[in-house]
């Protein structure tokens, strides 16, 4: 049974993580609206405020001191902003980013009150201190303007009087709006009015009114501040939530009853609550969503595929007493029921891998201040374009991913956009563009990093690659132009100072790749000097439950994942040819290189006489077709790790239960593709690999 204390911690942990990455989110459109130097949302302000006002609250109550001292300092900092007292620039965007990564940083420790994270905290906490307050322009108060009353003043809070003091300055014009809300919705209410107001108004305060109102409704006076004329005003508000009234210059603002306050936006639990059947306040969640540790999914996912095998089982049993007489009404219900069975299995299998699956999105919203970072350390103007962020993959999958594409971001600001001066040499726009995009392709995920840079020189890629003696002159000589540019993914083929040489990346390159084949996926590159550089990696949605293609080869059983595969051919032996050391055929007029796995895994000679089949399998560009004795049917399968003894086995993925005492090696294409094509055409023995 799990420690109780271990499942707090892990949800303060969950809670802490969105708060920062919702917190990274904001300070991005914070950053994106000082850029167009325009006055940035109050709302938007508001939401940094209170991500970092909720992240230092929980950080306390699970100890974690270092988070709650960097929120507090921040806290100070964000309500000066809120108030007008500082004004929003590059040191303090700086220190507002910087926190994103500490954050993080911190949160990801085993001690949450490491010592020796305090003398960096304690610089930190120095550097967003030393911003320091600026005093207020004194320009005459504003609200002179009005005949405000000391009624209204006193419930106002002091953000709330900055923003009216402000709306006035900037020329906007006050509305009186009149609503009436019932009390058993009055949050679902608020919270639309306040989405519908948002585009074209602001809104200042909420006002309890002096009329309106009775035992299931109360009636507010909300204060508003907008550019939009009254006439456009009353035709979005009027009818649909009360009236619209602008307030004129040297008129009284809305009065309040005594003794009542102002109800802020997001306070609204200061109203009266809904009450039950019984008269008592409902202490019911208003939340539908629960967190859940992936490893229960995964544990869910391994029950279910118990039960496909005792489906499985269930079928051949009947099917052994199929053609008898005395069993055909109950073999005809047991197979209704047996199908029945099958369609809930499979909605129950879709519905836990629904439950698994999140959008991009969440990776891809990182990228946006790692960009910004990597482009003021290399004095770079870098746009990031992001397409298809709702495309959706497995959590494991997407955490596993954020790292390797981090790497090519950092790679194709550092060492593919070229500086300001060079691309206004160039003829091209100073400002580089990085495009993250992700689309499905059948059962895969594709995910392309593209950017607008200097592009790759295939040819000094080949002659580094010759001269640290990671290949052959003569090998050298045969490669195409795209085998070069594979180079770049050799371990120690660059530096720094080599790739800058280059004008490509290379750095880290190597590890990229191993993760992505670690992942079951594929990654490939495509470049053109001084156009830019894509680099693809083709990943499959999941990997808890895959749909394989169960073939044989001799009397052994494999599984292929069936998103790797494309089509199955004949095999004719006598189509083979070999070209530049590898055995190909032609399919359709292309050249298609083949490997038999037969002798790769040792079964040489199982079925030299029978028919046998080519499975034309297809990762990212790159087609290449396995050569087996038998195809014996698709099979939805869950994969077993093979144990740390076998892990090191190139080439399988793991193992995968067929039932009825059957086990099928499950086949890892990428791993065979990566070692078929970097090895010149040539596996390695099963021998070999192991």
């Amino acid at each position: 049974m799990s420690d109780p204390r271990d499942n707090v911690q892990q949800e303060f942990l969950a809670e802490a993580q969105e708060l920062v990455e919702a917190l990274s989110r904001d300070l991005l459109l914070l950053d994106e609206a000082h850029q167009r130097a325009e006055r940035p949302d109050s709302s938007l302000i508001n939401e940094i405020f209170r991500s970092v006002h909720t992240l230092k609250g929980i950080a306390g109550m699970f100890g974690y001191k270092h988070v709650g001292t960097i929120a507090h300092a921040l806290e100070d900092l964000l309500e000066d902003l809120r108030l007008g007292r500082t004004d929003i620039g590059d040191p303090l965007l700086d220190v507002l980013f910087d926190s994103v990564e500490r954050f993080q940083r911190l949160l990801a420790l085993d001690d949450p009150q490491a010592p020796e994270e305090a003398p960096g905290v304690d610089a930190y906490v120095a550097a967003v201190r030393s911003i320091g307050t600026q005093p207020p322009v004194e320009e005459g108060d504003p609200l002179n303007q009005y005949a405000i009353g000391s009624a209204v003043l006193s419930v106002l809070t002091e953000y709330e009087e900055h923003r009216l003091r402000a709306c006035i300055r900037e020329g906007m014009q006050l509305y009186r709006l009149r609503a009436t809300f019932e009390l058993t919705a009055i949050d679902d209410s608020i919270e639309d009015l306040r989405d519908v107001v948002h585009d074209d108004a602001e809104i200042i305060t909420y006002l309890p009114s002096l009329e309106g109102g009775n035992d299931e409704s109360i009636e507010l006076v909300v204060l508003l501040a907008s550019r939009v004329p009254e006439a456009e005003l009353k035709a979005h508000f009027e009818g649909r939530y009360g009236t619209v009234e602008a307030i004129e210059e040297q008129k009284h603002l809305p009065t309040v009853p005594p003794n009542l306050t102002s109800i802020p936006p997001g306070s609204q639990s200061l109203l009266p609550q809904p009450e039950d059947e019984t008269g008592q306040a409902s202490l019911r969640s208003v939340a539908n969503s629960v967190r859940v540790d992936i490893r229960k999914l995964d544990d869910l996912m391994n029950v279910v595929g118990e039960l496909s095998l005792v489906r499985s089982a269930v079928g051949r049993a009947v099917a052994g007493l199929d053609g008898d007489p005395k069993y055909r009404q109950s073999l005809r219900e047991l197979d209704r029921l047996g199908r029945g069975f099958e369609r809930q299995l499979s909605e129950l299998r879709t519905r836990i891998l629904d439950v698994r699956m999140v959008p991009l999105g969440q990776v891809f919203s990182k990228f946006g201040r790692i960009v910004r970072q990597a482009a003021r350390e290399h004095d770079k103007q870098v746009r990031l374009v992001v397409t298809g962020a709702n495309t959706e993959m497995d959590k494991l999958i997407v955490e596993e991913l954020a790292d390797p594409l981090m790497h090519l971001v950092r790679n194709a600001i550092d060492h593919g956009i070229e500086s300001v001066e060079t691309r206004m040499r160039l003829a091209k726009p100073a400002e580089g563009t990085l495009a993250l995009n992700a689309y499905h392709k059948g059962r895969n995920v594709v995910i392309e990093v593209e950017d607008d840079g200097g592009g790759m020189n295939a040819h000094k890629l080949r002659e580094k690659a010759v001269s640290r003696g990671l290949l052959t002159a003569e090998a050298g000589q045969e490669l195409t132009r795209q085998d070069m540019l594979n180079l770049v993914f050799l371990p120690g083929l660059s530096t720094n100072a080599e790739v800058t040489d280059l004008s490509g990346r290379g750095v880290g390159m190597d590890v990229v790749k191993t993760n992505i084949l670690r992942m079951g996926g594929v990654v490939s590159i495509a470049s053109e000097q001084g156009i830019g550089t894509k680099i693809t990696v083709t990943l499959p949605i999941t990997l808890a439950i895959i749909r394989a293609l169960i073939i044989k080869i001799g009397a052994r059983l494999f599984a292929l994942p069936i998103s790797a595969v494309r089509e199955a051919i004949p095999f004719a032996p006598q189509d083979v040819r070999t070209i530049q050391g590898r055995k190909v055929l032609t399919m359709r007029g292309e050249t298609l290189p083949i490997c038999d796995l037969a002798p790769l895994f040792g079964l040489r000679g199982a079925k030299q006489h029978a028919s046998r089949f080519v499975i034309v399998c297809e990762m990212g560009n790159r087609e290449l077709g396995f050569v087996v004795d038998e195809l014996v049917g698709q099979e939805d399968v869950i994969i077993k790790a093979l144990g740390p003894t076998l892990s090191s086995v190139l080439g399988f993925a793991g193992a995968a239960d067929l039932g009825n005492q059957k086990l099928a090696l499950v086949l890892d294409a990428p791993a065979l593709f990566s070692e078929y094509f970097d090895g010149g055409g040539a596996l390695p023995s099963v021998e070999a690999r192991a």
